[in-house]
């Protein structure tokens, strides 16, 4: 049985209780790594308003990405969909690539327009929409985000308000004016975020443009997905941040091995801020009560950049620390207290601050969100994600067989994961090559058990098939 539902968005769980249409706010961090948060572990970065945010609800300790890199998983969080159902298995914008005799599928660069997104069902709703920071759902490479009105303007896709994206998978500069240009007069900026001042520092920027849109649409239901850039570096792979925060952190000292850049800790500090704003915005107008705040990330941390550990690789790879992100969810009077049928949610705290282990992945959120306002698309799509309502907001039942991920492109070793229970499957596609991990006991992926489990690495490696027919996935292709 895949992991796969049809049904209509709108329809709510029979388990799940009545809820009044929530006005939705999800802030995606870019490049956010599982362990990079105080609440995931850190002892070196400080973030109490996202800490702030895990007390009062749900975290997911197991919860997924739906790519090691972002435009996939960006598109998958629009349509429910997996991305190698969409076609969109790379980042927009990457450049063909090979590995001996194997070459890139002609993947599709953008999400299509006839593709029903989250904003275009909520719009339909009643709700008002807006897009504010990264995008990168874009159409083909050298095409404007939003210049010509075709598969990569958000507008075209949904969304009412649109501020602070562009056509690049990162912004330019982290300072105002937000432009780079480079030797061969090509300039970069961001697109319709008009003024500012000398010093004044991105993330601060976007969390202004979101309060504003929160204060003008907070009398009727809204759907605000604020998408930092942050913790991404900018342009010239240099990481920015405000040099009296970077001031704050080079006087900490620094543990051991695991996140030690002052720059990069000074970015979550200032992305750590933004979520503290936008939640103090939700209580001063009065509606905290009824908003789901949904944290996540687009996929795991960089290389080089910080530490996944304890969890194996980083963004772009196949294992844990590509893959795994911080996940929080909000929903105030929603959260459910003790009344858990045994064994559905892990062991921890039940209520507002509860720890949840059900593995999640990213097409789960729109699933989520559209049951959460009782939204119903224009037509009934064919979805991959499920709802968590009935796993947060009622008695725990949540049921999935598997998680499935796939990478077709040959920048790197072409790969399919499937994840069922604590079993973890990778299947390299250019030599066919198991990796089996136990996650449970082995959260760092350092025993491949693909030979001692054969029966086991068998039966996952032929669900994968079957699950890479069921959604068309794409393969590499040969000479």
């Amino acid at each position: 049985m895949l992991a796969l539902a049809v049904f209509p968005p709108g329809a709510a769980s029979a388990d799940s209780p009545p809820c009044p249409r929530p006005n939705i706010v999800v802030i995606l961090a870019d490049d956010l790594g599982w362990s990079d948060l105080s609440c995931y572990g850190s002892a070196y970065h400080r973030t109490p308003a996202i800490d702030s945010l895990a007390a009062q609800g749900a975290k997911f300790t197991n919860s997924y990405a739906a790519a090691a890199i972002c435009s996939p998983t960006r598109a998958s969080l629009l349509t429910g969909k997996y991305p190698a159902r969409l076609h969109l298995t790379h980042i927009v914008q990457a450049a063909p690539a090979r590995l001996g005799k194997l070459r890139d599928p002609d993947w599709t660069p953008y999400v299509g327009l006839d593709e029903i997104t989250l904003a275009e069902t909520l719009r339909g709703a009643g709700y008002a929409t807006g897009i504010i920071g990264k995008w990168h759902l874009g159409g083909a490479p050298g095409r404007s985000a939003t210049g010509d009105g075709a598969e990569g303007d958000p507008t075209r896709q949904g969304f009412d308000l649109y501020r602070g994206g562009n056509s690049q998978g990162q912004t330019p500069d982290y300072f105002f004016p937000y432009r780079r240009a480079y030797a061969n007069g090509t300039t970069y900026g961001l697109e319709n975020l008009e003024g500012g001042r000398e010093g004044e520092y991105l993330t601060d920027r976007l969390t202004l443009e979101a309060e504003k849109f929160i204060d003008e649409h907070h009398e009727k239901p809204f759907f605000l997905l604020l998408a930092h850039f942050a913790p991404h570096t900018s342009m010239g792979d240099r990481l920015q941040a405000k040099p009296a925060t970077i001031a704050n952190f080079q006087r900490t000292a620094t543990p051991n091995g695991l996140q030690r850049d002052p720059v990069y800790a000074a970015m979550l500090a200032s992305l750590d801020e933004s979520v503290g704003r936008v939640l103090e915005k939700l209580a001063q107008l009065g509606i905290a009560e009824k908003t789901l705040v949904i944290f996540t990330s687009d996929n795991g941390g960089v290389e080089g950049k910080t530490s996944n550990l304890p969890l194996r690789g980083a963004k772009q790879t196949p294992y844990e620390g590509g893959l795994r992100v911080p996940t929080i969810i909000r929903w105030p009077g929603k959260i459910a207290p003790e009344k858990m049928a045994p064994g559905k949610i892990a062991p921890g705290k039940i209520g507002p601050g509860r720890v949840i282990e059900q593995p999640i992945c990213t097409p789960d959120f729109y699933s989520t969100v559209v049951e959460a306002a009782g939204a119903v698309p224009q037509a009934t799509p064919l979805i991959d994600g499920r709802s968590l309502v009935p796993l947060v907001c009622g008695d725990g039942h949540f049921e999935r067989d598997a998680i499935y991920w796939h990478y077709p492109h040959c920048d790197t070793e072409p790969y399919s994961i499937v994840r069922r229970g604590n079993f973890k499957l990778i299947e390299f596609l250019a030599d066919g090559r198991l990796e089996l991990f136990d996650l449970k006991a082995d959260p760092g992926e350092e025993h491949n058990l693909a030979v001692a489990l054969s029966d086991k690495a068998t039966e996952l490696r032929e669900d994968l098939a079957r699950w890479r027919e069921s959604v068309g996935a794409q393969m590499p292709l040969g000479e």
